[in-house]
């Protein structure tokens, strides 16, 4: 057991795939010697060498093309967009071409491949560095997303990614970066569509995803101070989606909150609002409460960009104005 910086499960996560199947490949821009922009792939291009760690040009379009021909040909490639804000400049590719071509070819061309970004806010980056868009992604059928929120996450959904037949989108979030955990040694392989309840509860439900896990604990945790027993669910992956283990939760409680660093508009919250009222309406006890952040460009300004993303004192008022 060792204690592994979110940016150092991500390398570990990949180098261990790499070791297990010479068919998967790294490719971005800076991946290689530099070891990433955010330093999450340090080391890899020193133990794998250039045929297998190749750095490309700035060019999102370039960098999503070739990964989609690769899986095409064989190889399990993953392509490290450098921030998720730029999926936009090669969303064409993604969501006409990438997400499409398994189904359309009746499954004689499958896609394996990851497409790896920097996802989210909170480091001051500004509204075209910082966005959360994990919810465009969960929006084209054809695509898996996963968000992991702590260091063996990172290397266990990694694994499950990279080994999935399917093109999956792996947002690692910004200001997790530096966050450490006490990471097993040895092979850590996850699944994908399997939630994970990070503290148990009888009083309402919080769901929350990537960095806002840690603040859907901490709204927990003052909580349980004055007397509410809050239970916190980790989605991990918007697709597949757990909603076994939402619905079970919610059955148990109650009560639903759901913490999205998305915009308000259409952000992941709502499909687990409208899954919710579907199949399990008869268990609540109180209108679900969505926190967000508003439907606004990202600010740059410090007090201004904490006041957008949600907050565990905003979590905490949203479970006391319930019924």
């Amino acid at each position: 057991m060792a204690e592994l910086t979110y940016r150092a499960a991500v390398a570990r996560g990949i180098a261990q795939e790499m070791e297990r199947d010479p068919n998967v490949v790294l490719i971005g821009e800076d991946v290689a010697a530099a070891g990433g922009v955010f330093k999450t792939t340090e080391g890899l291009f020193e133990r794998f060498g250039p045929n297998r760690v190749r750095d490309t040009p700035i060019s999102e379009e370039a960098i999503i093309g070739a990964i989609m021909g690769a899986a095409m040909n064989g190889l399990r490639p993953i392509g490290e967009l450098m921030f998720s804000d730029f999926l936009a400049t090669c969303w064409d590719i993604v969501a006409n071409q990438i997400a499409k071509t398994r189904y359309m070819t009746g499954g004689q061309v499958a896609l394996p491949l990851v497409i790896r970004t920097a996802n989210g806010g909170g480091n001051r980056f500004g509204g075209q560095h910082a966005q959360s868009v994990e919810n465009w992604a969960m929006a084209v059928p054809g695509l898996k997303v996963v968000a992991p929120s702590t260091p063996s996450d990172v290397i266990g959904l990694m694994a499950a990614a990279v080994r999935d037949p399917n093109p999956v989108v792996f947002f690692e979030h910004k200001k997790l970066f530096a966050a450490k955990q006490e990471v097993p040694e040895g092979e850590i392989v996850d699944r994908l569509g399997a939630a994970t309840i990070r503290n148990p509860g009888s009083d309402v439900t919080i769901v929350a995803l990537a960095a806002m896990v840690s603040v859907a604990e901490e709204a927990a945790v003052v909580l349980a101070a004055s007397g509410v027993s809050a239970e916190v669910i980790d989605l991990r992956t918007l697709v597949p989606l757990d909603t076994k283990t939402l619905l079970e939760s919610v059955s148990r409680t109650g009560r639903l909150v759901t913490v999205e660093e998305n915009p308000r508009l259409c952000g992941w919250g709502a499909e687990i609002t409208s899954i919710v009222v579907e199949e399990g309406f008869w268990h609540l006890d109180a209108p679900i409460v969505r926190v967000t952040t508003p439907h606004i460009p990202l600010p740059a300004a410090a007090e201004l960009e904490d006041l957008a993303i949600p907050s565990s004192e905003q979590v905490v008022a949203a479970v006391q104005r319930m019924e």
